[in-house]
C-alpha cells in the first residue's frame, strides 16, 4: 500500500484526535511512559517531514523555527 503526503497527514490529524479523546478520560496512568515516548517520536517524524517538505519545495525554508521546536518538545517529553 503506499500513501501520498496528503493521506498520510489525514491519518496523523485523526490519530491527534483519537488521542485527544482517549486523553480526556484517562483510565489509568498505566503505559503513560510508553504514551510520551510515542508522542516524542510523532513529533521527531513530524518535524522531518515538514523539513523534507520544505526542502523538496524549492521556496526559502519558513519553517526552520517550527522543526527545531518539534525536537525541543520531542525530547522535552521523554526529557533526553
Amino acid at each position: 500500500m503506499s500513501v501520498n503526503e496528503y493521506e498520510a497527514s489525514l491519518i496523523v490529524r485523526a490519530g491527534a484526535e483519537l488521542l485527544r479523546v482517549a486523553s480526556s478520560d484517562p483510565r489509568s496512568e498505566e503505559g503513560y511512559e510508553a504514551v510520551k515516548a510515542n508522542i516524542s517520536e510523532a513529533l521527531e517524524g513530524i518535524a522531518e517531514a515538514l523539513a523534507n517538505f520544505e526542502a523538496s519545495s524549492g521556496a526559502p525554508s519558513r519553517s526552520t523555527g517550527w522543526v527545531q521546536d518539534l525536537r525541543r518538545v520531542a525530547d522535552d517529553i521523554v526529557q533526553r
